[in-house]
Parts: C-alpha cells; structure tokens; sequence
C-alpha cells in the first residue's frame, strides 16, 4: 500500500488512525524497536540524507546537515531509550498514586524547510517511543527529502512486522490539504513560520507550535573574549546561520567593544564598518524594512557578500556589522537566517540586559538568549529579566540550546517559546508531549484536614 494518499486526505488519517490502534498496546520492547530503528536509519544514512536536504532546499551546509543528522540522532535516542512509556510508569508511594502513560492517537508534523530530515525524524522517535502514528506534511522545498523519509521509516517498522502506515505523508503540498490533516488528527506539531504555527492553534485539536528566534547574547566583563568570540561565531554560523538557535546579536562591554570585534574577526568574522556598507547590509538582508530576503537565507557568507556587492575573503565565517540602534530603530536587530552577526557595545551590564529585553520585544521574545559570565548573580539577573525559555551559558547557543552532550538541555528539534511566543509550551519538545497519563488514586490509610489554627498562618 502507498505511503502516500491516494484518495482523501480523510482516508489517510483512517489509516493512521488504524495502525495506531494496532500499536496502542505493545510492549515497552516493542515501543522501544520501533524508535531507535527511526533514529539508526538516520545516523546510517547521514551522509546521503544531509546532502540531499540541503541540495532540495538550496539552504545550508551539507557538511554541517550530516553531522546534525549523526548527532540529534544518536542525542535523541540516548535520551529516551531508558525512558518508561508503557503501562505504569510512576508510583507515587507517598501520595498512594499511580501513573499510566497512555498513546495520544494519530499525530501531524508540519515538517519545516530548514529541518527536513532531523525535524521528522525525532518527531517520529517520540511518536513511536510512545505508541502512536504520524504524518508528514511536507515544505514546498523539501518534498523529496520528506517522501524519501516516509519510505525509510516505513521500511524499518516492516522489519520488526509493525504496521508500516504508523508513517505516512502527505503526496502533494496544498494549504488546504494540511488544514484539513490537521483539524482530522489526535495532535499536531507544527515546526516552521508564524503563520503555519497560528493554522495548527486554529485546527481545533491540540496543538505544539513554536515561536521565531532572535537570540540574543551578552558577553559580561571579565571572560576570556577569544573563547567567547570563537563560541558565538559557531552558533552563529552553523548550517550558514538557519538554526533559530543561532546567535543573532551580541552586546559587549564598551570598554572590550573594539578587542572583542577584533578577536570575532581572528576566528572567522568580516567586520563591516563603513555606515554606507552597512546600509547594504541592511537593505540587503531585509529589503525596504520587510521580511528577510530570501534569496540569501542559508546561504555561506561569501555568497551574502556577493549579493550585497562585496568581496569576502573566503575563509570568512560570518560578516559583522554594528547596529545603530536597539529594537526598532535598526532592523539589524531582527532575526537574520543567514551568516551576519550584529553587535552592540554597553555601559553597564544591567543596560545590556535592558538591550536584549528591547530586542526580544522587537522580534523573539520567549526563545532564547546566551551569556557568558563567570558571575552567577549576573546570570540570574538576566535569566529573570528576559523572557525567554532557555538561556545558554559559556556555549555556542546555535549548537547546543536543543540539547548537547556540554549541557541538560532535552534534545529535540522543536523549541516552545510559552506565552511570550504564543506557543503552548515553554521547553525543548520531548515524548513527555506524546502521552496522555491516567492518575489512579488510593486512599489515604487515615484521611486528614488541615489544622484550622495552622493553616492560615
């Protein structure tokens, strides 16, 4: 049978909806199988598959879309392998509870264009790691990649006599077909742009959206400024600047401005000074104040030079421009999917924060920021004062904000931004998201009230 629709898209979620009613009580093992063999047959075939996204999507580095496919999958699978998702899996002894994990039912993925292989991938992880079914709704740009996955994944369930259609995909791309596979599912996880994520909130089933990116990064006085300049251009420029995760602006201390730039440029930065050049950049990136010009999303640094009429040197990571102002009045404060950094100097590290609020209000706000601080009060102050979900300390963010072997991050693909985001959820996507749990309460051996004279007190 197709791994695609033939018909309807009604008659594909029946399908789905079908398998998952085979799979709803199998064992643990058998969960277990199901999910480690989605994330081997992408470490397998990493090479083939990063290629193959990024040469569909025309986005990306090949180089670093493998090595993303080696490590989500291998990060993913060590989180959850040991993780109980059958039956009872909590006994809560002091309160006399028990917690049964029980299968949502049939999932959508709306798959985005700059995850093609690993978005899907560790989405059906979770999915399988907790009974249930999924399908793909691919991106215009990565029909190929997603349909190329469907078929993989369906292979490797036959292996251990799993239903295959536990995986299914939507043949074409059409608005209308991905509203209609959303409002007929149990769950959707929509990954991709603001307006995909407000279609999955308004399908009337529960859904998972994430909001946009704008990372904001603060270096504090008195670190080591090689470090952190060789850090932030990493997750700056990671799969040519397309993780949302990806440092977007940096704020140094004003007195260390002029070496911290000088110390970016050492490890792969091209500083563009000249205010005419930056008008280019500016103008470039975000074409009459808009959205991002698309044309250079993703795209290497050299290729960002020469569509902005400059001649980057080739060993060039990331160009480097500095803001003229915070939030509004620069749109270089924006979210840039590309391999350009903006950087700002502050007076004292409490404006700093205040600079980064302004930004996260301009564009972000709820994803994420990075520091990097040897002083733990100073962390504290802008983890409260930044409305955000995570905040990275001493790492790349772009790198490590999903999960990291450096860090106790949930790995995953999907990044909640909260009600700051107007998403559903403030953390790292997990198969905790996956489950419905059924609380079984014992009486108490001897009930109580609380004591009048106490309780008010």
């Amino acid at each position: 049978m197709s791994e695609h629709t033939t018909g309807s898209v009604e008659e594909l979620v029946a399908r789905s909806k079908a398998a998952q009613a085979q799979f709803a009580f199998v064992t643990q093992e058998q969960a277990d199988q199901a999910a480690k063999a989605i994330c081997k047959v992408v470490y397998d075939n990493a090479e083939m598959l990063g290629k193959m996204a990024a040469e569909e999507t025309r986005m990306g580095s090949v180089t670093d879309k493998i090595q993303k496919c080696r490590m989500k999958s291998s990060l993913i699978w060590e989180s959850i392998k040991n993780v109980k998702t059958v039956g009872v899996i909590n006994r809560l002894e002091d309160r006399r509870m028990l917690e049964i994990a029980k299968p949502l039912g049939a999932v959508a993925c709306i798959i985005p264009s700059t995850n093609p292989v690993v978005t899907p991938m560790c989405n059906t992880a979770f999915a399988l790691k907790t009974r249930n079914s999924i399908i793909f709704a691919p991106h215009p740009r990565a029909v190929e990649c997603t349909h190329l996955l469907v078929k993989m994944f369906r292979s490797e369930l036959a292996k251990f006599g799993f239903p295959e259609d536990l995986v299914l995909g939507l043949e074409k791309v059409s608005i209308d077909d991905s509203k209609e596979l959303m409002s007929l599912v149990d769950e959707v996880v929509a990954t991709g742009g603001p307006d995909m994520v407000k279609s999955a909130y308004s399908s009337g089933k529960p859904s998972l959206g994430v909001g946009q990116g704008n990372v904001q990064c603060i270096v504090d006085r008195g670190v080591d400024l090689a470090a952190a300049a060789e850090k932030i251009l990493l997750g700056r420029t990671f799969d040519n600047g397309l993780i949302c995760l990806g440092e977007q602006m940096v704020f140094v201390p004003e007195e260390e401005f002029e070496t911290f730039v000088t110390e970016l440029n050492k490890h792969g930065g091209y500083s563009i000074d000249a205010p005419s050049d930056v008008q280019k950049v500016r103008e470039g990136v975000f074409p009459d104040g808009g959205p991002i010009n698309r044309d250079l999303v993703g795209v290497t640094a050299q290729k960002v030079g020469e569509f902005l009429g400059f001649t980057v040197p080739e060993e060039t990571k990331a160009i480097v421009v500095k803001a003229d102002g915070i939030g509004r009045a620069d749109v270089l404060c924006r979210e840039k999917l590309c391999p350009v950094l903006t950087v700002y100097p502050y007076s004292t590290f409490e404006e700093g924060v205040s600079m980064m609020v302004e930004n996260l209000e301009y564009e972000g706000k709820g994803h994420s920021i990075a520091i990097h601080s040897d002083d733990e009060t100073h962390i504290e102050y802008a983890a409260i004062q930044c409305a955000v979900s995570r905040v990275i300390v001493n790492q790349p963010a772009g790198t490590t904000g999903g999960g990291s072997p450096t860090n106790g991050f949930t790995p995953t693909t999907t990044l909640g931004c909260g009600s700051w985001g107007n998403n559903s959820f403030s953390g790292n996507l997990s198969h905790t998201h996956f489950m419905n749990i059924t609380r079984v309460g014992f009486p108490y051996e001897e009930s109580y009230l609380p004591d009048p004279e106490l309780a008010w007190k």
